[in-house]
Parts: C-alpha cells; structure tokens; sequence
C-alpha cells in the first residue's frame, strides 16, 4: 500500500477561503500531512501571520516554518528544500498556494507507476484557471472546491502562451530529487512519461495587477533580489495584456484557448495538449533561464 506523501508549500498572505479549499482540495487526495513554511512580505497588511494561523490551526495544520521579509526570487526555494529536508525520505507532493493538483490516474496509482518505472519525479502542467469574462475577480467563498469551480470556470494557456513562462511543474518528487526554483524541473532527473497532472492555476484573481506591478519595481530597484530579470518581463507582458483588454483577461483569444474545466473534468484533448507542449516548450527570450 503507498503511504501518500507529505505536501510542501510555501504559503503567501493568501486568501481565507481560497486556503481553505486549497486544504480541502489536498486533504480530498488523502493527503494528511502538510508541512508549510509562512512567508509574510513587508506589504502583508498588519494581522496577515495570525489569520492564517489561525485559518491553519482551525484546519488542525501547524506552520513548520514562519519568515518575514522581502519575497527575493530565491525566498520560496530556500524556504521549500528546509521543508524538504525535514519531511524524510520519500516522495513528497510539492505545490504553491494557488496550484490545485489533479491525476488521471489517481494519487496512488500515478506514484505506483512512476515507482514500477523507476522514475523519482512526476510532471506536471499548468492549466490557468480564470473568471467567464476574464475579470481580475476576487473570491471570498464558501470556501469549497466547488465555489472555486464557479468563480473560475474557464482553463487556458496563459502561462506559456501569453507571458510566455515555463508552464512545466514537477508536483511529486522523491526527497533525494533536486527541485529547480519555481518546480519546473528536477535537474538531472527525468519524468516519466504518461499521463500529465493537471495544475489547475488560481493565480488570475483580484489583487494580481497590484501584486505584479510591486514586483516588477521591487526586482527593478533591487528592492528584491532576482535571478534573471524572467519574472519581470512576464509580469510586464501580463499587465500590457490587460491595458489592451480594458484590464480583463480576453477569454475569447483562441490562442489561450478557454474552455470550461473543473478540478474534477479536464478538458478531453488534455493529454495530446500537454504531450505537445512539455515537448516543445523551450524558453523563448534570452532573459528567461530555462533553469527556472
């Protein structure tokens, strides 16, 4: 019998209910521990640390770790591999606080098969999720998977279509597998091939235009420390896709390719979709590190 795996994240001063269905999305997959690590920028309004433990300890979840500070392009690595290493020997499912992991397959079965086969990492690929008419909407709940479902009913290309950013993610790892930053990739570690996870993305809500805009001036000013200047440049490209759209996201560009997706159906086309791409995506700008 496989033993599922600890997940670890890096939390953000996300929203309540949004963290709640994100526990309850994982907890559905019969994930039982979750070993997180806090991270409160100095933007976080005042009380951000205690909500969310407060929102955790009611889910009966513990922070492993709490750091405050500037979001440096290196803070969510560093902060993941000590959970990483304090998790134990295994494999461990890996996700950001607006990724919401799915498998064909099952959890269970997708790690059977990855063990069977040899591999030490299973792939993943980015599904954006966004509101019917593209509006940046917020999200105050219930907070359930299936509220999420109908405040964002839409899955696309954002990621690498519009940006265009690494929409590669690796969401299970053994604990000996070297995570690059962001998860896209585990140098010197190959996924197996099959089917795709499908990372469904809430990171398209209320708040993201402010949110992109401090980062591109923080990265600029070295306010924050970056890597490569990557993160600036999508989010620019982000924010020019909304001044041309009346700030919304145009849901009807087939290029994005919208469809109505919930976290329980994929689109029927996913997994030719992912094959193409985890095939021939590469970075397409000098400035974007296909490290990351």
């Amino acid at each position: 019998m496989i033993v599922p795996p600890p997940l670890i994240a890096v939390i953000g001063p996300v929203e309540t209910p949004l963290l709640q269905a994100w526990v309850e999305h994982y907890r559905a997959l019969r994930i039982h521990e979750f070993r997180l690590a806090l991270h409160i920028p100095e933007h976080a309004p005042a009380g951000t640390e205690q909500r969310l433990r407060d929102v955790l300890a009611h889910l009966g979840i513990t922070p492993a770790l709490v750091e405050h500070g500037p979001w440096h392009e290196t803070t969510n690595s560093t902060l993941r591999d000590h959970l990483r290493a304090g998790a134990g020997a295994g494999w461990q499912m890996i996700a950001d606080s607006d990724e919401f992991h799915t498998f064909s397959a099952g959890l269970e079965e997708t790690i059977g098969v990855a063990e069977t086969e040899g591999h030490t990492v299973v792939r993943g690929l980015m599904l954006d999720r966004v509101t019917a008419t593209g509006r940046l909407a917020g999200w105050e709940g219930p907070p359930s998977r299936k509220a999420l479902d109908t405040a964002y009913p839409l899955g696309g290309w954002i990621t690498h279509r519009l940006l265009p950013a690494d929409p590669r993610k690796i969401v299970l790892a053994r604990s000996n597998a070297p995570i690059s930053s962001g998860n896209h990739r585990a140098p010197g570690h190959h996924p197996a091939r099959g089917p795709v996870a499908v990372v469904h993305h809430f990171k398209w809500r209320n708040g993201i235009e402010t949110d992109l805009r401090r980062r591109i001036t923080h990265f600029a000013s070295g306010t924050w420390n970056e890597i490569t200047p990557a993160v600036r440049h999508e989010a620019a490209r982000f924010l020019d896709h909304l001044a041309q759209n009346n700030g919304r996201i145009d849901t009807t560009d087939p290029t994005l390719a919208f469809r109505p997706v919930t976290l329980h159906d994929h689109p029927p086309t996913w997994q030719d979709e992912a094959d193409q791409i985890l095939t021939g995506w590469r970075p397409t700008h000098a400035e974007t590190s296909p490290e990351r």
